[in-house]
């Protein structure tokens, strides 16, 4: 016991120098590649405490270990899920709930429970049941403990259909634009949408007949928003009450001339039959020198539509229950290019991103660049499994880590991987190879590092120190840290610690064409299997603020304008994906739709548990 003792001591002396130089507690040092491979919420409490300065406060919940400053911190308990835990580490101002999802979920549930009972005539509920998931990044070890206790019930519960979204209707009453599909080069169609407009001519069926045989039409784009189009028939000249949106990339598409090469019938709307007798000298001088789609535009749609991740290939992912390492996982779905993954060693937990996430990457990535990875217990691949090749991943550009590179212990400005919302004051805790950083936020970082975050040193997503006051954005400081309103200089000095130089980050801003107040399909990115009806709130250089249509703008997400977590206008029906609308959606803007070759792709909806 003595010896321990005196172990202990020089231990807490060391940390305590190792502090005063960095002004921050490094606790990756005692978590090698090794021990990380079984580190999990099965270590025990006495295994992770032996890791801490004496000195430090610290509050121990389910195995993972928090410290403050004061030392003042309490419990509380989720009002959502019942989960009880540490209350500084709690979602929101007023730490109602343990995370951004469960949040989330009992707003909506709430507003939901309210709507039905105020159609039955009943008196609303306080809190409706639960068909979400847990979130992205867990706060806390104990919630991804919960999340995989409740997982099989969640899995057995029967799925509730999703109501149908009208774009077209919700555009036109908020008299809103969508984000052109050229702004999203990761789409599909994305980098190769050309010249289309408003004014461009198209084939499609005609829907207003009494014909039982399939006829065709000409109509105008009127409007574009994203992939979908406001539409008129040619002949109702400034008569808009026949006007309809489509998805301009479904099959039934064609540009001018299609119906005379295929052979199909074109046949005026019958409501405007009567206003010409000549109908081919109509056309003709109405279509003379104006524009159609390209004649490959459906077969550029279909090659656009091939993605190659195939199922059960394997890739390496960030674990989202703790964010400092990595996991194998396999490929179980793919859709419009965003995939379903399943954790090699854990087939019920999964995780949704796309393919050109900076989140996946080949199988030895990790060890190539130094990153922390959890092995897996499966040591024989299945049949029909593989290693996704290296070219199908996002590349990043190559980076010299001079003497002039990123160091340990530099100050910066990151986006909060654990609320979007925010960018906060952080450090550089450990520099990788290939230009990958770690990056922790100040004042609310685990202690053995568990939720340090994976940056490559050209991230978007990380900023020089003065960024978000030069350009009017509230910068999060540490949590405990009383001198407010916080100084960056006052506060590098008592850290003792310097800001990373400006020249390091990356300063390029492309000609994106996001505008504020475009519409758009946005990822929940604490809740990765959703896409959201969003808005864009704010541009700051190449930075987006995305706000979730319906929702507060606590729950707003700050993403690179070249993120593959946006979508244009339709992306979901295109690729038969579930849309979720406004929270705050009215009845009149819902109409369910059921599904049909022409607007659908059926069988592949997102179970909502």
């Amino acid at each position: 016991m003595e010896d321990a003792r005196d172990l202990a001591e020089r231990t807490a002396r060391s940390e305590r120098k190792r502090r005063d130089s960095f002004g921050m507690f490094d606790g990756y040092d005692s978590c090698s590649e090794e021990s990380t491979s079984s580190s999990s919420s099965e270590d025990s409490e006495d295994d992770v405490v032996t890791s801490i300065p004496a000195s430090l406060p610290i509050i121990k919940n389910n195995g993972q270990v928090y410290t403050y400053p004061d030392g003042k911190a309490g419990m509380a308990t989720c009002e959502m899920c019942g989960m009880i835990g540490v209350r500084d580490a709690f979602y929101s101002k007023t730490k109602r709930f343990c995370s951004v999802s469960c949040s989330r979920s009992y707003s909506s549930n709430s507003k939901k429970a309210s709507i039905l009972a105020r159609l039955q005539g009943k008196p609303p509920t306080k809190k409706a049941k639960v068909l979400q998931k847990q979130p992205l990044m867990a706060k806390l070890a104990a919630y991804a403990q919960y999340q995989a206790s409740q997982q099989n019930q969640a899995k057995s519960k029967s799925v509730v259909p999703a109501e149908s979204f009208d774009w077209g209707r919700y555009i036109c009453s908020s008299n809103t634009v969508g984000a052109p599909v050229s702004c999203f080069k990761h789409a599909p169609m994305g980098t190769c949408w050309g010249d289309i407009e408003e004014g461009v001519r198209i084939e499609l069926p005609n829907s207003d007949t009494n014909l039982s045989t399939k006829v065709y039409w000409i109509a105008e784009i009127i409007k574009l928003a994203g992939f979908k189009a406001l539409l008129r028939y040619e002949g109702f000249d400034n008569d808009t009450s026949k006007d309809f949106w489509c998805n301009l990339c479904i099959p039934e598409v064609h540009p001018v001339g299609w119906c005379a090469s295929s052979n199909k019938p074109l046949v005026p709307p019958k409501s405007i039959q009567h206003k010409y007798s000549n109908w081919k000298v109509f056309l003709v001088k109405r279509l003379t020198g104006v524009k159609t789609l390209p004649t490959d535009f459906n077969a550029k749609v279909r090659e656009n539509m091939q993605f190659p991740f195939k199922k059960l290939m394997r890739v390496e992912v960030v674990d989202k229950n703790y964010l400092c390492r990595t996991r194998v996982a396999l490929v179980e779905q793919v859709i419009g290019g965003r995939l379903r993954l399943v954790y090699e060693d854990d087939g019920l937990d999964d995780f949704w991103c796309h393919m050109y996430s900076p989140l996946i990457h080949n199988i030895g990535w990790s060890r190539s660049i130094g990153h922390r990875f959890k092995r897996s217990d499966v040591t024989k691949k299945a049949e029909g499994q593989v290693d996704a090749p290296a070219q199908l991943f996002q590349k990043v550009k190559d980076v010299e880590q001079s003497e002039e590179w990123f160091k340990e212990g530099m100050k910066l400005e990151a986006i909060d991987p654990l609320n979007l919302s925010a960018i906060c004051v952080a450090t550089v805790k450990k520099v990788l190879a290939d230009g990958y950083l770690m990056i922790g936020i100040d004042g609310s970082e685990a202690v053995d590092g568990s939720d340090w975050f994976c940056y490559h040193g050209i991230s978007p997503s990380i900023f020089p120190v003065g960024f978000c006051e030069i350009n009017n954005i509230e910068l999060t400081p540490p949590k405990g840290y009383m001198k407010l309103p916080f100084k960056w200089f006052d506060y590098l000095r008592e850290m003792g610690s310097v800001a990373a130089p400006v020249k390091l980050f990356n300063k390029e801003v492309p000609n994106h064409g996001f505008r504020i107040g475009m519409k758009l399909e946005a990822v929940d990115l604490m809740e990765p299997r959703l896409v959201c009806v969003a808005t864009v709130t704010r541009i700051v250089h190449r930075l987006l603020r995305i706000h979730f249509d319906g929702w507060e703008d606590e729950y707003d997400q700050w993403v690179d304008c070249e993120s593959p977590d946006l979508y244009p206008v339709g992306w979901c029906q295109l690729t038969g994906y579930q849309l979720q609308p406004p929270a705050s959606q009215s009845k009149n803007l819902m109409k369910v739709v059921p599904p049909s070759s022409s607007l659908f792709r059926p069988g592949v909806n997102i179970p909502l548990s």
